[in-house]
């Protein structure tokens, strides 16, 4: 990899910053989007069918995100990117002409958020891909550390002003104002933003043939398929357990919303000081300390299903310090080891994997909930969560990373 401009240190790097504070600008726009969304189908239809329509994005964006990682491989990633965005801010001017014209149909719903799923499995390995071809090898674990704090307080704040916006000014206005985000972010792409260390391009052949390439690299290169599988199991395990068994928790225990509220602030507050600290303070094998840090990860989770609300807090705080300080490490190992003629076709993979397996998984979580108790689950996936990383931590290859 061949350098065109030195890239400054991470801390002096205007350029990358300024990536990432858009990027967790965007995030927010994402969240008033989806929260606006389902807001309307409650009014329209029904609850159920407000599930359908935030669900109704995931099964295309899993069909189209291998072909999307096939022209994150082979394609300039800045104009996929700003391709991409402007895609999106059609849908979302569309979107603000129809609420203009009358309220709109569940069937209009729908189809918006399908169509935002292919857009962001196009987008999306494609960003995944800028780190690499921004920061030199070295500040790659600052930059995931930031880049993951960003992202998780720009969720964060969407989420929180996403209701206020759509109750008081609707659809069209939190349309608008992702639409400005998007915009924003296609500017900086197609202005600002240059690739300091471009990225061999992968072979120009068929899509298919294209992604089988992929899924065979991933076979040949077990320092990669560990990574892949790593990462995928970040939220497997942990995201039932927070998304479903807290609130199973709070229902059998009487605590109440509030209390559910403080425990997933909890562990947003704790991965973002996870991922800062990480940042600051890299460890010499970064693969194996990510790996390690969800050893304790899975024990919280275990005792997140026992004890008083502190007890659960505790586990929250763990369960959030671990996951930011594993993903910063496991992403930055990714970003710098992986094959550069694959990256965006393992990236794809590897959220694949979150899309396909989360929702199994989160089924799998309420069945033992409600066929055992609510504590059996919390005990399975911890203990899965520890078993699943003993395998990579075993690995020689991986153990030097």
């Amino acid at each position: 990899m061949t350098a065109t401009t030195a890239a400054p240190a991470f801390s002096r790097d205007r350029v990358a910053h300024s990536w990432l504070g858009l990027r967790a600008v965007s995030e927010s726009g994402d969240q008033v989007w989806t929260i606006a969304l389902a807001w309307t189908a409650v009014h329209v239809a029904s609850p159920a069918a407000a599930g359908a329509v935030v669900a109704a994005g995931t099964l295309p964006r899993a069909a189209v995100l291998l072909l999307g990682g096939v022209v994150a491989d082979r394609y300039d990633a800045r104009r996929v990117m700003a391709a991409a965005n402007l895609a999106r801010i059609g849908l979302l001017v569309l979107v603000v002409v129809r609420v203009l014209t009358g309220p709109p149909s569940l069937g209009a719903l729908l189809g918006a958020a399908i169509a935002f799923g292919v857009t962001d499995a196009v987008y999306e390995p494609s960003a995944s891909t800028v780190g690499r071809q921004l920061v030199a090898p070295a500040d790659m674990t600052a930059y995931q550390g930031v880049s993951q704090t960003a992202l998780r307080l720009g969720n964060t704040a969407g989420a929180g002003v996403g209701g206020f916006v759509v109750a008081a000014w609707g659809l069209g206005t939190s349309a608008a104002l992702d639409a400005v985000t998007f915009g924003a972010v296609a500017v900086f792409v197609v202005v600002w933003l240059r690739p300091r260390y471009p990225l061999p391009r992968a072979l120009a052949e068929p899509p298919l043939r294209s992604i089988a390439g992929g899924f065979a690299h991933l076979r040949d290169e077990p320092v990669t398929r560990a990574l892949v599988l790593g990462l995928s199991g970040l939220n497997l395990f942990v995201g039932p357990a927070e998304g479903v068994g807290l609130a199973l928790r709070a229902r059998e225990e009487g605590w109440g919303a509030g209390v559910v509220g403080i425990l997933v602030a909890l562990v947003g507050a704790g991965a973002a000081v996870g991922a800062v600290l990480t940042a600051l303070r890299r460890p010499r094998h970064q693969a194996r300390a990510g790996f390690a840090w969800l050893l304790p990860q899975g024990l919280a989770i275990v005792l997140l299903g026992f004890g008083s609300p502190v007890v659960s807090g505790v586990a929250a705080v763990v369960i959030g310090l671990t996951a930011g300080a594993a993903s910063t490490l496991l992403s930055a190992t990714f970003a710098v080891v992986v094959d550069g003629s694959y990256l965006g076709r393992m990236s794809a993979i590897q959220r694949l994997g979150d899309d396909v397996l989360m929702p199994a998984a989160t089924v799998a979580f309420g069945a033992l909930a409600g066929g055992v108790s609510v504590a059996t689950p919390f005990v399975v996936f911890g203990l899965a969560m520890v078993a699943f990383v003993t395998v990579p931590l075993a690995n020689p290859r991986l153990r030097t990373l």
